[in-house]
Order: C-alpha cells, then structure tokens, then sequence
C-alpha cells in the first residue's frame, strides 16, 4: 500500500480522533446497545437498529483511520531543505492576477483539506500548479472558467 502524506497537525488531529472514537464514541455505542436490547423484542426495535448502524459506522472510520495512521508519511515542512520553494506542507500566499485578490493556502493531504481554513490538497489542480515554483513565479491553474494565473507572494514552512 502506497504511503499517504499528513501533515505533522493533520496526523495529531487523525490521532486525536481515533482516540475519541475508541474512548468515548465506541462505549457509548456499546451502552446504547445495551439500552436498547433490555427494551426486548430486536425486531422490531428501532433503537437497536441505529445503534447497530452506528456501531458499524465506528468500527469502520476506526479502521479507516487506523489504516491511514499505519500508512501514514508525516512530512514537516520546516525540516526538508526546500530552500523557498512550494513544497508539500508549505504555506503560500498568491494573488489572482486578474482580480488581484490575495489569498493564503497550506499544501495539505487529501484528508486534511479544508478551503475554508485554506488548506487545499496536493493533489489539487491549484496545488499541483504551485508546488515547485518560489516566490515571484507565476502560477498557471486550469480552472472551470478558464487558465488562470496566480502570481506567488510568499512562501513559509510553518
């Protein structure tokens, strides 16, 4: 299996959330069971049957998650020589060169992606097109409306 890239926060928060999941959401779920089945017949127990659902909802992100932990390539962007370039981890701020808007993204695992917190994939059009480029390159995305350009303001690795 192929290794998948994590930030050195986004492998805390998959860690954080596995431990949730194993100490708090899968004993609850064990209890609502529990609940459930002392209410008798299971047939038609509805209660059961969400609680069972759940349970295997669980089961399944815990494995899931577990998986991406085992399978994990935890990169820190202050530790590789990257010498002001886009790399993966590296925190960028562009401006459109059309609009001139500015806008700040992190270069992230697909996990981790958020455009809300400006965190966008490596895997991303966007971020495909600005890994390897410094600051003062222009940056070429291919976007539904049309080849944009986006010109690279700075570069961090925080």
């Amino acid at each position: 299996m192929s290794k998948i890239p994590l930030t050195l926060n986004g492998a805390e928060k998959l860690r954080e959330e596995l431990h949730r999941l194993k100490t708090i959401d899968r004993p609850n779920v064990v209890a609502a069971i529990a609940e459930a089945r002392s209410h008798g017949d299971l047939s038609e127990n509805a209660e059961y049957d969400a609680a069972k659902e759940r349970q295997g909802f669980i089961e399944g992100r815990i494995q899931d998650v577990e998986g991406k932990l085992g399978n994990a390539q935890i990169i820190d962007p202050k530790a590789l020589d990257a010498d002001g370039r886009v790399v993966f981890g590296a925190t960028v701020d562009i401006e459109d060169q059309d609009s001139g808007d500015t806008v700040t993204y992190q270069i992230v695992g697909e996990d981790e992606a958020d455009i809300k917190q400006g965190k966008v994939s490596y895997a991303s059009p966007m971020a495909r097109a600005l890994i390897g480029k410094f600051a003062g390159d222009i940056a070429q995305v291919q976007a539904p409306g049309g080849l944009r350009e986006f010109e690279i303001l700075d570069v961090r690795y925080e």
